[in-house]
């Protein structure tokens, strides 16, 4: 395994990534910010590198990372996600989706859905108000932090089907489920089925 890092300061990570391709690898992890993963897929794609591409989910924004990135030239990009794509038609009658799309066309109109920060915003709010249902009269501290670690099979509606919000007071991780979908220059395909860390 050959790795290389950068830092936030530095304008590119482009000679990163033509030392990586120089190392013959097959399969290219980008662990990184949207504007560097949008250069290391668009790097990768100017040199001629093709190897399996797989992305963090804090880069798996359409209009953050693979817009800047060029979406031709992310086509065959990997990542694991919890959500289901607010833009994509396929989810067009989500009850789900058609409420986000709802408050983000009142709270939000002229930004760009595509942003899945917006999304994350979204859902960490359903998760306070359910730790805050959860909390009934009893708004102290104490019972906040018991009840944000008391989360048992909740399902947030703009997550994938079957993936659930479990956490207790040794994992306070709220997503611990996820599915792998790839980029296909439109939309994003899910495949394979769902993974759970707490099976392994």
């Amino acid at each position: 395994m050959v790795t290389a890092a950068y830092e936030v300061t530095e304008p590119t990570v482009d000679s990163q990534v033509v030392s990586l391709k120089s190392s013959g690898a097959e399969a290219f992890f980008i662990a990184g910010t949207p504007k560097f993963a949008a250069q290391a897929i668009r790097k990768a794609a100017e040199i001629g590198w093709k190897p399996t591409v797989i992305i963090d989910f804090p880069s798996s924004s359409i209009a953050g990372t693979l817009k800047p990135a060029g979406l031709d030239k992310a086509v065959g990009v990997i990542v694991g996600t919890t959500n289901k794509d607010p833009t994509d038609p396929a989810w067009d009658n989500d009850e789900g989706i058609k409420a986000y799309r709802a408050f983000f066309e009142k709270y939000l109109a002229g930004a760009d859905i595509s942003n899945t920060s917006y999304l994350t915003g979204y859902q960490q709010g359903i998760l306070l108000e359910q730790i805050l249902t959860q909390c009934g009269d009893d708004l102290s501290r104490d019972n906040i932090l018991r009840e944000s670690k008391s989360l048992r099979d909740v399902v947030i509606p703009t997550a994938l089907p079957g993936i659930k919000v479990n956490t207790s007071p040794t994992n306070n991780m709220v997503w611990t489920q996820m599915r792998l979908q790839r980029w296909n220059g439109t939309s994003w395909e899910l495949f394979g089925d769902v993974l759970d860390a707490a099976s392994d």
